[in-house]
This record gives structure tokens, sequence and C-alpha cells, in this order.
């Protein structure tokens, strides 16, 4: 094809995409009419192949320079635009979304902590009169001598911090999946795992309170403990979101329900990711060190005040005159 051939049957839809690029230098993507954002987005995948076209038949390089120049100018404020928006998106999300999305579904929380700290206190009774009990809850023989030799087991973990935190984030995410995904089992799935993490904490607390050193375990476990069971709580009550969705959907349908409250519970699994890393990093490094105790419980006080004080004050709007 000729160049001024091509120019002529080209250059229109260039000078719009100019035209576009000079509004979007002056406003963001997200303030254009949609209309314009697909416009822009159609004569973006024109021009480009206008610029393959040029580059493989035309002998002019100024019409070669001039298409790349407005290609890599449409690419950068497209593609940089959308990387703005979704960092946008994800700080609002945090600030906003989760601890709105937390308060709004309290009940859900809980109705699971509710659930796992009975059973934690059944686990803990029926252990401290009866050390038989902790293999109904699961803990084998190998664990129970190695609490009734006196083992302080989670001190191993000074060995390899790094390793030992990245299995702890590991396994307590998989425990809160575990606690959300069995609540499509109408629910009963989320309350049999709270149940079980209710009677294993329990009666492990109890066998080391019978072998003399559940003070050690406590202090062990308070560093991390707010963030991570919280968090176990908070997937709990996703998982009885979407149970309760599909039990007691009230005025909706099931699949509307599902869909509201399938919303809310992503929002808090995804919320509580973060949240556990956290944790994980404070019992691989804080938790089991050679330190003051002082510090471990002043780690759990601080953690907690922080965490209560993003998901109950997070994303308020501001009072009218403020």
């Amino acid at each position: 094809m000729p160049t001024d051939r091509f120019i002529n049957e080209r250059k229109s839809a260039w000078q719009r995409l100019e035209e576009l690029l000079r509004l979007l230098d002056e406003m963001s993507l997200r303030r254009l009419h949609r209309e314009e954002v697909r416009e822009l987005g159609r004569i973006y995948r024109r021009t480009s192949s206008d610029l393959a076209i040029a580059r493989a038949e035309s002998r002019d390089p100024r019409l070669v320079n001039y298409l790349n120049s407005l290609v890599i100018r449409a690419h950068g404020r497209i593609y940089r635009t959308e990387a703005m928006e979704g960092g946008k998106r994800l700080r609002r999300f945090f600030m906003r979304d989760f601890p709105r999305t937390f308060r709004r579904t309290w009940r859900y929380t809980a109705t699971a902590f509710a659930f796992c700290l009975a059973f934690g206190v059944a686990g803990f009774y029926g252990t401290w009169h009866d050390a038989d009990f902790s293999e109904v809850v699961g803990i084998d023989y190998a664990m129970r001598d190695t609490i009734s030799s006196g083992t302080h087991w989670w001190e191993s973990l000074n060995k390899a911090n790094q390793i030992g935190g990245a299995a702890i984030m590991t396994n307590n995410i998989q425990v809160m999946f575990n606690a959300f995904a069995t609540g499509a089992m109408l629910g009963v799935g989320t309350l049999l795992v709270m149940a079980f993490n209710g009677l294993n904490i329990g009666a492990v607390l109890a066998l080391t309170y019978r072998a003399g050193f559940g003070g050690d375990l406590v202090t062990f476990m308070v560093g991390h403990g707010v963030i991570e069971l919280s968090c176990i709580f908070i997937a709990g009550g996703a998982g009885l979101l979407v149970g309760t969705a599909i039990l007691a959907p009230g005025d909706l349908s099931r699949f509307d329900a599902l869909r509201l409250r399938g919303r809310d519970a992503a929002h808090l699994i995804v919320g509580c990711i973060p949240l556990l890393v956290v944790a994980g990093i404070i019992e691989g490094f804080i938790s089991p060190a050679p330190i003051s105790p002082a510090f471990k419980y002043a780690t759990a006080a601080i953690t907690g005040v922080a965490l209560y004080t993003y998901l109950l004050l997070g994303g308020r709007e501001p009072e009218a005159g403020s």
C-alpha cells in the first residue's frame, strides 16, 4: 500500500488517539465516558497494528517514529492507569471493605469463637481429669509422651526460624481455608473444624499443666495467638456465612444469598491472609525465642489492640461537621 494512501486512510484514527491521550493527561481513565474508554482501547490496538504495517512496508522513518511514539504513549497511559487503579482498589479493600465486612458479619465470627471456646473448655476439663481423654481428640501417644517428659517441643523452631515461620504460615492458612471451605456443608463442617481445634488446644494445654509447664506453653502461644486465633474465628464466621446462605437464605433465593454472603465471606478470607503472615512471623521468630515473657505478653497486647482497633474502627465514615 502506498505510504500516502496509508496515511490518509489511518490519520483520522491516529488524531483521535492523540485527542484521547490529551484527555487522559487532564483526568483519570475512570473519568472518561464508557464509550471513550472502549474507543481508546480499540484505536490503540488498531494503531499498534498500523505500526507493524509501517515497519514492514513503509520506507518513511518519520511515520514509523510517529506511530511508535504514539503507541508507547498510549500503552504507558493505559497500563499505568490500570496499575494505579489496582493499587487504589487494594488500599480501599484493606482500609475500608475488609473491616466493614468484619463488623457487618461479627455475629458469625462470634458464633465460631463461642463454639471453639466451648469445646476448648471441654477438652481442657476432660484431659485435666483423665489424660486418656486426649486420645479421644486425636493426640497420639508420641505427643503425650513428649509432653509428659517435660519437653518444650516448640523451642526447636529456634533452630530454623525461617523454615519454621514459613511452615507455620502455610499451616495456619490451610486451617483457615478448611474452616471456610467446609462451610459449604451447611455450616456443619465449619463447626466441626472449630470443635476439633478447640478440643485439641484445650487438651494440649491440660497435658502441659499436668506435666508442670503449662505456663511456658501459654507464654509461647500468647505472642502470636491473638492474631492467629482471631483469623481462624473470622474464617469460621466466613464458613458459617456460606452455610447459612444455603440453609437459611431468608427472603432471598439461595443463589442470591450465596452471591451476597459469599462475597462477604471472600472478603473475610482475603483480609485474613496478610494477618496470618504476620502471625507466622511472630510465631517463628518471637514466640519460641529465649526472651523475657513480658516481651511476649506485650507483643500480644500490642497486636491485639492494633488488630481490633483496625477491625472496629477502620473504614468508618467521618461524622458530619468533623
